[in-house]
């Protein structure tokens, strides 16, 4: 018979390392904590509150429903053209957006990375970076000044040219340019960092190797710093596809008015006003469940196509 006391003392020495790595790093543990009781209470949590899609809920009564519906309210918010709406400019928004707002990033992050003067690289840095930290709320009022009928710089410049003011805030053929091109003056910079990072952890090497084969700036650009990120690009596409229709409803609210509503209106303002402002708390919950359930499919299909494609995936 096999003796247990070496396996207890090698179970005994586990827990004494652990229990000593836990006290060095204490601090770093508790600080983990507080993201994590937020993730839990305001991510996961409020998963199970989706269950009020397929059952009958009214406000003051049981918070997950009364009743079981099934797929009644599916069937209702399908049947409606209003969410086919929603669904089209959510679509070609995500589209857009990921057409112009995925590369540019990386296009920046490229440019900044061919620097050399270390102050002008931190300056235009740091003014990249600023857009990013200002409230929706501030970007949106300063849509409304600058892009404003009588005093906006924008259409004085154009009366200086004979054109007419354009309303262009209240216009639907205008609300996608201006969305898609308020977020690459916000997020371009900001997004550009994780591809700065990606960019210092590239062999410096190579990029000697390359100028000895003759390479200019430009030829080592593309044939070492690209492939260098491309792991790095590939990961963050997969992320955009995965929330490809969930755009945020805070700027598309605050810029929706009933003239551009054929353009404005997207999943997210179409939920709000089912569930805020009608009170269809259930009928909000599965048209909001439909649309995580296709942002889902379309991660799970992109994940799988990379990795068949590149061997580069989540999972």
């Amino acid at each position: 018979m096999a003796n247990p006391e070496p396996s207890i003392a090698i179970a005994a020495s586990k827990r004494s390392k652990l229990f000593k790595r836990f006290s060095k790093d204490k601090y770093y543990y508790f600080m983990l904590l507080i993201p994590l009781v937020i993730l839990i209470i305001f991510r996961i949590i409020p998963v199970v509150g989706n269950v009020i899609a397929f059952r009958r809920y009214t406000v003051g009564g049981f918070m997950y429903g009364e009743s079981w519906v099934g797929f009644r309210y599916f069937e209702r918010f399908i049947s409606d053209p209003m969410f086919w709406t929603a669904f089209k400019n959510s679509l070609v928004l995500s589209i857009m957006g990921l057409t112009i707002n995925f590369p540019l990033p990386i296009i920046f992050a490229l440019l900044i990375n061919e620097i050399n003067q270390t102050l002008f690289k931190r300056f235009t840095q740091t003014i990249s970076y600023l857009p990013r930290f200002l409230s929706t709320v501030i970007v949106v009022g300063m849509l409304r000044e600058i892009l404003s009928p009588d005093s906006g710089v924008i259409n004085i410049m154009l009366g200086y040219i004979g054109i007419e003011p354009i309303y262009f805030l209240n216009e639907a053929a205008w609300y996608r340019t201006i969305y898609v091109a308020s977020n690459t003056w916000q997020f371009t910079g900001y997004n550009a960092i994780i591809y700065l990072a990606a960019l210092t952890s590239i062999n410096p090497e190579l990029y000697e190797a390359a100028e000895m084969d003759g390479a200019k700036r430009f030829a080592k650009m593309i044939h070492v710093s690209v492939p260098g990120i491309m792991t790095t690009i590939i990961y963050l596409l997969l992320l955009n596809l995965g929330y490809m229709l969930m755009l945020g409803y805070d700027k598309s609210l605050l810029l929706y008015t009933p003239s551009n509503a054929s353009t404005a209106d997207i999943i997210e303002t179409y939920v709000y006003r089912m569930g805020l402002e009608r009170n269809n708390f259930s009928y909000a919950a599965a048209a909001g469940l439909f649309g995580s359930t296709i942002a889902v499919f379309l991660l799970t299909t992109s994940n799988a196509i990379s990795k068949k494609l590149t061997d580069i995936s989540f999972f």
